[in-house]
């Protein structure tokens, strides 16, 4: 790869680390930017899973290390996003790149309206007055993991919405998401694997940017430094977009 490759995946790596560590979608930057750099659609899709898997990883233990840890209130919702993460692969995993393509591009336009409004602040404890059931909340975690495990971008801003109307509080669903995020990937990630759609090398220098964001994010989102970037990745994201369903 040459050096100029090197610097994009890693500084993409990077941002999206951040993004996801702080609400979510950094994917939404990361899988076109793998197949702008040459990657067939399936390929990038598995190859960004490593990345994915080192932030997720780093960023649960920079949350502990800053006190905050949900591992057993991550506990009650994942047994249903896991089994749909693991189904959700393996049905993406057999999708031809172009058909892969379409689909994530107009996936990314409509992930794309979130991340244009703040989460409320919540005080910790405050959760919504009227959670939802522990049978609707199955569901609707069992959806978003098939969503996860077959796509990925975008996945933790619908975990924050979820995880906040099962009644948890937003400062804890953060957490809560990230440890989410990790364990669908640890899913998800040997399907790629055993269908051969990983490329290692780009998903190395990848991961590397990955690892670096997901432990400065830990720290930005203790400070409240997700509106600093939100912009900047929504227009990104809306070009990418664009470029990958052929409107530019």
């Amino acid at each position: 790869m040459e050096l100029s490759q090197i610097a994009l995946l890693v500084g993409g790596g990077l941002v999206a680390g951040i993004v996801n560590t702080l609400a979510g979608g950094g994917s939404m930057l990361t899988v076109p930017l793998l197949v702008l750099l040459g990657l067939p659609g399936g390929l990038a899709n598995g190859s960004n899973r490593v990345g994915i898997a080192a932030q997720s990883a780093i960023s649960v233990f920079s949350f502990r290390a800053l006190g905050l840890s949900e591992f057993r209130s991550a506990l009650s919702v994942l047994a249903p996003l896991l089994t749909g993460s693991a189904a959700g692969a393996l049905l993406v995993s057999e999708l031809p790149d172009e058909v892969f393509e379409r689909a994530f591009g107009v996936v990314m336009l409509v992930l794309l309206v979130p991340t244009f409004f703040r989460r409320p602040k919540i005080a910790a404890g405050g959760a919504p007055a009227r959670p939802w059931s522990r049978a609707r909340s199955g569901v609707v975690f069992f959806v978003i993991g098939v969503y996860g495990g077959a796509f990925q971008a975008g996945v933790g801003l619908l975990l924050l919405l979820a995880l906040a109307r099962a009644g948890f509080d937003l400062v804890r669903a953060n957490v809560v998401k990230v440890i989410v995020v990790a364990a669908l990937t640890a899913v998800a990630l040997p399907v790629f694997i055993a269908k051969g759609q990983v490329a290692w090398v780009p998903a190395g220098f990848l991961a590397a940017g990955f690892s670096a964001g997901g432990a400065l994010g830990a720290q930005l989102a203790v400070r409240g430094g997700e509106r600093l970037i939100r912009p900047v990745v929504a227009a990104a994201v809306v070009a990418l977009a664009m470029k990958m369903l052929g409107l530019l």
